[in-house]
C-alpha cells in the first residue's frame, strides 16, 4: 500500500502514523532504540505490505498488467489504491479527507524529531505538494510512477504508463474495493496484537 493507506490503516494513533511513513525507509530488524509505538507502527506497516502482497485479489491484478509490467506490479497497484482509496474515502472514513490529511501532516511535522532523514525529508515533500489530497487526480498517479520510474538503473519502465494502466482501472478499482475491506480487518487486529 501507499502513503494514504498506511496513514489510514494507522489512524488515530500518531506514533503508528509516524511508523507508517518510517516503514518505507527503515531497513533490516528493529533495534530496542525506536520508541516502541514508532516501532509498532514500523512493524505494522510491513505486516499490511506482506499482506497485501500475498493477498488472492492482488495477486490476480498482476494479470491485469501487460507482461512487461507485472515484476513492477507491486508500485503501481499501491499507487492505483491510494488513488481509489481518495474516490471513495467516505466509504471508509467518517472523517473529511482533508481534515485527515491535514491531521497526518501535523502529527507528522510533530513527530519529525523521531523519523529517519529520508522519512522526514518525505513527510517535508508530502505536505508542501499535498500529495494525500492529490491522489484524487489519475494524473497523480501516472506522474509518481513516471518519477519512481526514474530511479531505477534501467530504461525507466513507467514512461507512458498511462496507455497500460488506464484500460486496467475498473479491474483495478473493483479489486480494491473488494479488498480494502479485509485489509482494514487485518490492521485492525495487528494493531492491538
Amino acid at each position: 500500500m501507499n502513503f494514504l493507506a498506511h496513514f489510514h490503516l494507522a489512524w488515530p494513533d500518531e506514533a503508528l502514523i509516524a511508523g507508517g511513513l518510517e516503514g518505507d525507509y527503515f531497513k533490516g530488524p528493529l533495534p530496542g532504540t525506536l520508541p516502541p509505538r514508532l516501532a509498532q507502527g514500523v512493524r505494522l506497516h510491513r505486516q499490511i505490505d506482506a499482506y497485501t502482497d500475498s493477498h488472492p485479489l492482488v495477486k490476480n491484478l498482476h494479470e491485469a498488467l501487460p507482461q512487461f509490467l507485472r515484476r513492477y506490479a507491486g508500485i503501481l497497484i499501491d499507487l492505483c489504491f491510494d488513488h481509489f482509496l481518495t474516490l471513495h474515502w467516505s466509504r471508509f472514513s467518517s472523517i473529511p479527507l482533508r481534515q485527515f490529511s491535514d491531521r497526518v501532516y501535523e502529527v507528522l511535522k510533530a513527530r519529525e524529531h523521531q523519523l529517519s532523514e529520508g522519512a522526514r525529508a518525505m513527510a517535508a515533500r508530502l505536505a508542501r505538494h499535498d500529495a494525500l489530497v492529490l491522489f484524487e487526480h489519475w494524473d497523480t498517479v501516472i506522474a509518481s510512477a513516471e518519477r519512481t520510474g526514474e530511479r531505477f538503473k534501467r530504461e525507466n519502465p513507467f514512461r507512458n504508463i498511462d496507455q497500460h494502466l488506464s484500460p486496467a482501472k475498473e479491474t483495478l478499482e473493483q479489486a480494491f474495493l473488494n479488498f480494502y475491506p479485509d485489509l482494514q480487518s487485518f490492521s485492525l487486529e495487528r494493531e492491538h496484537s
